[in-house]
């Protein structure tokens, strides 16, 4: 059976023409990973939306790479005089990551696991907005060449209908926005990490890098 792909850069063009000239704007919760995935998606948003981070990866199993994200993402923000808010949500590794996706330890990384995560964090973002008053609630995540937009819509879809808010439809990797964020990462000498944040990810990483060194007989 053919899976019809839709087009997500299409529907979010379609949002931003209904809000751009509202006054004021409407409010953005924008969930986000690191800085070097969001900074090219703020800007492309800045002047549609009155965005505020929403800081939440309970993902990122060590506590030293959690804090350097996060620090970095206040940091960029504010260097750049940008007047963009960032909210922390809670952080609990056990809670909010290992017990959801406990017995899918192994699955590869982009399937069972990975999608139980995104739910997680989704929907954390979504109730938040909900509670809020946000009038939209969306994620960085599909800015990855690695991530699979059409999944992340999906569950923002779900979302969207579950918490009765507004969902930003996006798949931010298009337009060129991947590689504005590689640019403007290394302009302003950002954390570019190569894994994702949990422990299984950053195993996976490893593991590629020493495959790769044995393929060029390093």
């Amino acid at each position: 059976m053919n899976i019809v792909k839709i087009d997500y850069e299409k529907k979010m063009q379609e949002i931003l023409k209904e809000v751009k000239d509202f006054v004021p704007k409407k409010k953005l919760l924008l969930h986000s990973c690191c800085a070097p995935c969001s900074v090219a998606i703020m800007e492309s948003l800045k002047d549609y939306f009155d965005i505020t981070i929403f800081f939440y990866n309970p993902n990122i199993t060590e506590s030293e790479e959690y804090f350097k994200r996060a620090i970095e993402q206040e940091e960029y923000i504010k260097a750049n005089n940008l007047d963009i808010k960032v909210i922390k949500g809670i952080y609990d590794v056990k809670k909010d990551f290992f017990d959801i996706v406990k017995g899918y330890e192994n699955s590869p990384e982009g399937g069972d696991r990975c999608t139980l995560c995104y739910e997680k964090r989704l929907e954390e973002t979504a109730k938040f907005a909900k509670s809020e008053n946000y009038d939209y609630f969306s994620s960085v995540l599909s800015i990855s060449p690695l991530k699979n937009s059409q999944k992340l819509n999906v569950i923002g879809e779900n979302l969207e209908k579950k918490y009765n808010i507004n969902y930003l439809y996006a798949d931010f990797k298009k337009q060129g926005r991947y590689k504005k964020g590689v640019e403007i990462s290394k302009e302003h000498n950002l954390y570019r990490q190569d894994y994702c944040g949990c422990i299984f990810s950053k195993e996976e990483s490893y593991k590629r890098k020493i495959k790769k060194m044995e393929n060029e007989g390093v």
